[in-house]
């Protein structure tokens, strides 16, 4: 059961800073584990926190995940050049025989659109397959940014239950710290005072270097943004 303070859990985008969590929103950290031809999540350290955080969005942070006022050293852009249309309407739908796949190209480098028997696009291809079905829907489904969303026939998205959180992710495989998996439906408002879509899963941009923020573009790897000091 969600604490009042996580009923109210919300991430606000400082101007050229960081990100204001509020409602006591659990801080964790996960690695990007390979297995085989696809990745899982792996568990790592547990971030004590106040009700009240901030998280580095400039990606110089001494003090990672967290904000030490690095941003304003720097003069940090933090520009926000992302699109605020719904999901929806920048989405591409892909119908496969027993699902439908939406896909809107925002992509981490995550990968785990990838799975043992082919990739999430090749499975839904396949997807009068139970098996194949079932594994289309885990790789629509463990994408961190939100890119990627099973659909059954009847048009209903597949979704897991994620209670409000925030995770940081590692992905040591490629030698890079990655985004924040924000989880649970918190809302985002930008420095502009507007409310993004709000989503069930999101990757929100840490490095500093992303070209479509708030949001991960996968730039963390381009630039091996590596946050360990």
């Amino acid at each position: 059961m969600l604490s009042n303070a996580q009923k109210n859990a919300q991430i606000k985008i400082l101007k050229d800073g960081p990100y204001l969590v509020s409602g006591n929103v659990p801080l964790s950290e996960k690695i990007i584990t390979p297995k085989g031809r696809h990745h899982e999540y792996q568990p790592g350290q547990e971030f004590n926190h106040a009700e009240e955080y901030v998280l580095c969005r400039c990606g110089r942070s001494q003090n990672p995940p967290f904000c030490d006022g690095f941003h304003d050293r720097i003069g940090f852009n933090g520009n926000e050049t992302a699109s605020n249309a719904p999901y929806d309407d920048r989405a591409e739908l892909q119908e496969g025989p027993d699902l439908y796949l939406m896909d809107d190209n925002r992509c981490a480098y995550a990968r785990f659109c990838h799975r043992e028997a082919g990739n999430v696009w090749e499975l839904t291809d396949k997807s009068d397959d139970p098996f194949l079905r079932k594994e289309a829907i885990k790789a629509a489904c463990d994408c961190p940014t939100g890119r990627l969303v099973a659909l059954d026939r009847a048009g209903n998205p597949i979704e897991p239950r994620f209670e409000p959180s925030v995770e940081i992710l590692q992905d040591p495989a490629e030698g890079v710290s990655g985004p924040l998996f924000v989880k649970g439906n918190i809302p985002i408002e930008s420095s502009e005072g507007f409310t993004y879509e709000v989503r069930n899963r999101v990757a929100l941009c840490r490095c500093g270097k992303s070209r479509n923020k708030p949001f991960c573009d996968a730039s963390h790897v381009s630039t091996k943004y590596i946050d360990k000091k």
